[in-house]
């Protein structure tokens, strides 16, 4: 019978490179601390790339920079998928992801209704908040971003060139979706995003 670690060293071989590793993915096949054990020697022989306390990946590979790791990003996004939690970014990263910013935030701040906690991907920091229900009922993902970049530009301060980009960004929105999520917005945040509807409808 093959040992735990060849198991799972099999296994993470089957999936595509740059997909993130989780202890609990190897649950199955032994006791937690087999599965670590198991992960920390794979990782000394260089098979996978420990990417944060508990995340590991099996890096892509370029011919010029060789290992590619994830970014906190997709670190993010990963965790959110595993755990089954809703998560809405906020802040410099909501600016960031909509072209209001081009400072790549060093500290991603995610509303979530899963556990609040911390963690640190090489030099940067995913900061996963707890909040309340409200704020994650948002459904569309770029209207979702528009609410909380307004948010953060604040009342009264967003200029012309930043409401353009914002409006251009939300006519991608789902229109049902854009509909339903103006109406959890703030009254002034409303009026902005609601010229995403009107644009085009004269």
């Amino acid at each position: 019978m093959q040992s735990i670690e060849n198991q799972i060293e099999k296994s993470i071989k089957c999936k595509p490179r740059g997909v993130l590793i989780f202890p609990g993915d190897f649950l199955h096949l032994g006791t937690s601390t087999a599965v670590h054990k198991s992960l920390e020697r794979l990782e000394g022989k260089n098979v996978i790339i420990r990417v944060a306390q508990g995340i590991y990946v099996r890096p892509k590979i370029s011919k010029l920079i060789g290992s590619l790791t994830p970014s906190a990003e997709e670190v993010a996004e990963a965790i959110a998928k595993r755990d089954k939690i809703r998560t809405v970014p906020t802040g410099s990263y909501a600016l960031n992801a909509l072209g209001l910013s081009t400072q790549v935030p060093m500290n991603i701040v995610l509303l979530t209704d899963g556990s609040p906690r911390v963690i640190k991907i090489g030099k940067r920091t995913i900061k996963f908040k707890k909040t309340t229900p409200k704020n994650l009922l948002v459904k569309g993902r770029i209207s979702s971003l528009a609410i909380q970049a307004l948010k953060e530009i604040g009342r009264g301060r967003v200029t012309e060139r930043e409401e353009k980009i914002l409006l251009e960004s939300l006519k991608k929105e789902e229109e049902k979706n854009l509909i339903h999520d103006i109406a959890l917005a703030p009254v002034w945040i409303q009026r902005i995003m609601k010229k995403a509807l009107t644009d085009g409808q004269d």
